[in-house]
């Protein structure tokens, strides 16, 4: 007879609590549109071949954004049978639930006082999901980004997201739902408090004790622009090297995203709230010929996007905050129109398969070998040259070159 020791014990079933804060499981946000419109979506091979890219990098959780379209139920079928292929891969899925005011996206005024009545629909979808893929969906997220003001064309009042919030905690209580499954939102740092006063209402006080913890947003990248400050470089940096420049830069902007993390983080322990806070969204891009680009604030290439990658990793995974890096993969659907717009180059990795300068050390480790996207192995980009990479890093303005 088998003593009570030797019994096979039964693998222990990995929760939110588990993942999230834990520099073990690094997480990332995902889309894996290949094509400039997202009516072509991704097969579930090349779903397959995302997942085992992002498995050989660390990843171990991915955020998604919405139900509507076919690919994140597509997501959980690969990972599904990526699973059954290999007993011991791992990949888990935030399961984000898109949320909109009526007449979104249409030529009709947004009324953001009301709800569009596809909202039901969608959470529908996500509770189908959690509850067929349990092993996989640990987190539904209740809207991307939908509560914050500029947002105009969709956003909604804040207790639209906390009576979703509300049903989908009740489906847990109920049984209906896994307990373990965790609810949040994943919003702006200013839409969970953490900004402007006029976001400090009844409403979300109530959201912020309903979910089971806090994604916050936060873009240095895109403040280079809107709130430049902390971006231009003072006068007593004049005589820094260009290289110290941009790294003064940098790290400032590691200082900006923090100072929003701590932001919320006030606002929440004001209210007498104890819940972990993670950071749902935060990135940089490599191109623009925009507001971030060579005629605006100078914020993007590779350089700098790989170093803003490396400082907020670091310490993230120092002080156990989830970081879902934005993005995976370089997604040309965003701007379609503008090839060398900001928003389709915000990926670790690019259309032609080349792993962008933040992750060159991944490549040299060898950590791709045998691993294909879209038909190509995973090289670097500049072939790898990094003085060539470096010719195109422009050096943050001065603070007085703007004064004029």
């Amino acid at each position: 007879m088998l003593g009570c020791n030797d019994m096979p014990k039964e693998k222990k079933q990995i929760t939110a609590a588990d993942i999230l804060g834990n520099p073990e499981y690094l997480a990332i946000s995902y889309g894996g549109y290949r094509q400039k419109t997202r009516d072509v979506q991704p097969t579930v091979n090349e779903l397959k071949d995302d997942m085992k890219i992002l498995s050989a990098m660390g990843v171990k959780i991915l955020r998604t954004y919405n139900v509507q379209l076919a690919q994140a139920s597509n997501l959980l079928k690969a990972i599904s049978e990526l699973k059954q292929e290999d007993a011991t891969f791992e990949m888990y899925v935030m399961l984000g639930a898109w949320i909109d005011c009526q007449n979104a996206w249409t030529d009709k005024a947004p009324n953001h006082e009301v709800e569009s009545e596809q909202n039901a629909g969608e959470i529908a979808r996500a509770v189908a999901l959690a509850k067929q893929y349990p092993d996989i969906v640990k987190i539904i997220a209740v809207g991307n980004e939908a509560m914050v003001n500029w947002a105009t064309s969709y956003f909604v009042r804040p207790s639209v997201i906390l009576k979703w919030v509300n049903h989908l905690q009740d489906l847990k209580q109920q049984g209906e739902l896994p307990k373990d499954l965790w609810i949040t939102s994943s919003d702006d740092f200013s839409s969970w408090g953490g900004g402007d006063p006029s976001y400090h209402t009844k409403d979300l006080e109530a959201l912020i004790k309903a979910v089971d913890y806090i994604s916050m947003h936060t873009y240095p990248m895109h403040n280079t622009h809107y709130n430049p400050e902390f971006w231009l470089a003072p006068e007593s940096e004049l005589n820094l090297s260009d290289k110290e420049k941009i790294e003064s830069a940098m790290q400032r902007s590691l200082k900006f995203a923090q100072k929003q993390y701590d932001s919320v983080t006030n606002y929440v322990k004001s209210l007498g709230v104890d819940k972990p806070i993670h950071i749902g969204e935060t990135g940089w891009a490599t191109v623009s010929n925009g507001h971030y680009g060579r005629m605006g604030s100078r914020a993007t290439d590779e350089y700098k996007s790989g170093r803003y990658y490396e400082l907020i990793r670091e310490w993230t995974n120092k002080n156990n905050v989830s970081c879902f890096y934005f993005e995976a993969f370089d997604e040309q659907w965003k701007d379609a129109g503008n090839a060398l717009g900001s928003e389709n180059h915000f990926g670790l990795i690019n259309l032609k398969g080349q792993a962008k300068y933040a992750i060159w050390h991944l490549v040299d480790k060898g950590v791709f070998k045998g691993l294909t996207r879209d038909g190509k192995p995973i090289t670097k980009t500049y072939n790898g040259d990094k003085s060539a990479l470096m010719k195109e890093v422009l050096v943050p303005p001065m603070a007085k070159e703007l004064a004029h």
